[in-house]
């Protein structure tokens, strides 16, 4: 899975009129959502939505954390991403698979 690179913002976004401090407030609002909904497979965000839990540890990364891509994980999930796989993730369907495909495709810029 790759993350989408689709994501940058057209002028005159009013998102851009958000401070920083309200961003990174929602930001870990969200995150926190997720690591209380594990029953939201990534694969289900990923055929919905186009991104999961770990395209939001990349782009931590790539907006300059001083975080490598394990520790950006451990962030989001709140835990290492390898403990929180065994937990709580299922084995993808292949409906999963290609609705996965799908969405992804529609991330291309």
């Amino acid at each position: 899975m790759t993350c989408s690179e689709n994501t940058n913002s057209a002028p005159g976004d009013a998102l851009d009129a958000v401070s920083d401090a309200v961003a990174a407030a929602a930001f870990r609002r969200l995150v926190r959502h997720l690591r209380h909904r594990h029953d939201a497979q990534n694969i289900e965000l990923m055929g919905l939505a186009g991104f999961c839990r770990n395209c939001l540890a990349d782009w931590i990364v790539e907006a300059g954390a001083p975080l490598d891509k394990a520790a950006a994980r451990e962030a989001v999930h709140g835990m290492p991403a390898g403990q929180w796989k065994a937990r709580f993730q299922s084995e993808a369907t292949p409906e999963q698979l290609a609705r996965m495909a799908e969405s992804m495709a529609k991330n291309a810029p």
